[in-house]
């Protein structure tokens, strides 16, 4: 009996994975490792990794999961001294069709090989890369490409020169797909060589990647240029890689162009400073001026960066003529993306510049058509504050400011909402009282609920910012006034700015200007009203006196809870009935 019952997880194991149920086949698959514990390091060796190993299901999902648990299978196997037994199934899942099978199978077998021993990775992985890497079906070369930066450091000097020549050859494949992956995981590969082999074997094949006629194979090698230019020299990098980012930049597909302009400040990196402002700033001129949005859209959102390594004096003359042309840019998408960074420029050219040059551009940017490249003009603002100062940036840009506080795309408004708090705290109380408090008490009526919502916080956070005192004499007065709005639902913001100040306020003006509203509302008209008014009540019994609460609160909810409304009396009960559980505990 003790047999068959040690035989029963496997069996188990091999009915379901047999099974037509596809969800079965997966539970089972997920459970490996259960099994495993269940029959023992040995069993699992000699029995259960056979058995994956034949196991010739053709779900794709299947063998995503079979190739995701073996990746962590070690310990079930009997520790990094058996490791090897786990490459057979996972070499088998390197060349099937589908890549995410495959890619899941290729970062098991490399997360395998990082703990495998030296002797082991010699023994059994390296002769793996040499069979995939050989393989007839273009499926395992694909697969063999991300696993040589694993064997490579571990092995004899004579398997390494094969190894090189290898990936040399799979750089050259007739399939284009075997390229990619070889110009993806070069520079991986490359980490790993000595630096003599750097110099010759790698920068051929780069080369070779570089000049290849698929343009999806070029554009990996682009990032190529950034990982190999890290480990050259900075001679050997403006040598070998300037030349191949300056020939990239010109190329004839425009993804090749999008991807140098997408990778620049990587590129830039790789070659240093003085290649970059001598060699790279007309490349990157050419990008800008691309006639290809995708590119431009790339190039624009890296300016600040690309500034960042030249002089000021370089910025102005070489890229602020192109930051010109692309705010007027027929695609929305590249002054979005322009929008998105150009406020980061300020501190780099300085007061002068930014005056000159950089205010005119802001301005166009911020009256633009398309909402999303004033929205981002418009957080982005306390950048050139810090440059030009409050006063030149309230003169030349709160007039677009207010403008856009009215804007028709409610998102805008939002923006401008959620950037009033921190104008207001740079711009000081007088300057806030004449140009924006007016707009604050405007947006308590605006038709869209996210921007009243907004609108209610908004006052609290200005009550916060500028004291009770000051929130007594601007604020209050007007959101009083509002009380008697007939649309209900401008009553329902009012109540909710209620609710919001009445924490910053304190219990004193709360109890004589805040709380009267609110129990005048419980006697309006509208169900919706009167459950908010419950829930407000609730809100206000910590700030206020327990004679208030007794006298005042207390009274008006036990009303509400007669109310002829289903969730008046449901919001007015819980009300009252978490008011007497803090009455019990204190």
């Amino acid at each position: 009996m003790a047999i068959d019952e040690s035989l029963y997880p496997i069996a188990v194991l091999i009915d379901e994975l047999k099974n037509e149920d596809i969800q079965l086949r997966l539970n089972s698959i997920r459970k490996l490792s259960t099994i495993a514990r269940a029959l023992g390091e040995e069993r699992t060796r000699k029995e259960l990794i056979p058995f994956l190993n034949e196991n010739n299901d053709d779900d794709d999902e299947v063998l995503l999961a079979m190739a995701e648990e073996l990746g962590v299978f070690i310990p079930y196997v009997g520790g990094v001294d058996y490791a090897h037994v786990l490459l057979p199934p996972l070499e088998t899942l390197c060349t099937v069709e589908e890549t995410c099978v495959r890619d899941k199978a290729v970062e098991s077998l490399c997360r395998i090989g990082a703990q495998m021993k030296e002797s082991d990775l010699v023994e059994w992985f390296a002769p793996l890369v040499k069979r995939l890497a050989a393989g007839e079906w273009f499926t395992s070369r694909v697969s063999s490409c991300g696993l040589f930066h694993i064997a490579y450091p571990s092995v004899t000097d004579q398997l390494k020169a094969e190894l090189r020549s290898i990936y040399g050859q799979l750089c050259q494949d007739d399939m284009p797909m075997v390229r990619r992956a070889a110009a993806t995981n070069l520079g991986k590969f490359a980490a790993t060589i000595e630096p003599t082999h750097l110099k010759t074997d790698i920068m051929s094949m780069f080369e070779d990647l570089t000049q290849d006629d698929q343009d999806s194979v070029r554009l990996l090698a682009v990032e190529g240029c950034a990982a190999l230019g890290k480990l050259l020299e900075s001679q050997d990098c403006i040598a070998h890689i300037l030349p191949v980012i300056i020939n990239f930049s010109q190329d004839k597909s425009w993804r090749v162009r999008y991807m140098v302009a997408n990778q620049l400040y990587e590129l830039c990196e790789a070659v240093g400073p003085e290649a970059t402002r001598s060699e790279l700033v007309p490349a990157y001129v050419r990008l800008l001026r691309d006639n290809e949005a995708e590119v431009r859209i790339a190039a624009a959102g890296k300016v600040t960066k690309f500034c960042q390594i030249l002089s000021p004096e370089l910025a102005i003359q070489h890229i602020l003529p192109c930051v010109k042309e692309l705010s007027s840019d027929s695609s929305q998408h590249v002054r979005s993306a322009l929008a998105s960074v150009i406020m980061g420029m300020a501190p780099l050219l300085g007061k002068d510049a930014t005056i000159e040059q950089l205010l005119p551009i802001f301005l166009s940017l911020l009256k633009d058509e398309f909402p999303d490249v004033r929205l981002n003009i418009i957080s982005k603002l306390d950048q050139v504050n810090q440059v030009i100062g409050i006063d030149l940036l309230s003169q030349s840009l709160l007039p677009a400011i207010v403008e856009l506080a009215e804007d028709r795309h409610w998102r805008v408004r939002l923006a401008i909402i959620e950037y009033i708090p921190l104008l207001a705290s740079q711009l000081g109380v007088g300057f806030f009282d004449d140009k924006l408090g007016s707009l604050c008490m405007q947006w308590l009526e605006d038709k869209v609920f996210s921007i009243r919502d907004a609108a209610a916080n908004n006052l609290k956070r200005l009550a916060e910012e500028f004291g009770p005192e000051w929130a007594m004499e601007h604020i209050i007065p007007q959101v009083l006034e509002k009380i008697n709005n007939p649309h209900y639902l401008y009553r329902m913001t009012i109540l909710q700015a209620i609710s919001l100040l009445a924490p910053v306020m304190g219990a004193e003006i709360t109890c004589e200007k805040l709380l009267p509203v609110v129990i005048t509302f419980s006697k309006d008209r509208v169900p919706n009203i009167k459950f908010n008014v419950a829930k407000v009540l609730q809100s206000i019994v910590p700030i206020v006196d327990q004679s208030v609460v007794d006298n005042t609160i207390r009274p008006c909810l036990v009303e509400l809870t007669e109310d002829p409304d289903v969730d008046v009396r449901y919001f007015a009960g819980q009300a009252l009935q978490a008011y007497d559980q803090v009455s019990m505990s204190s």
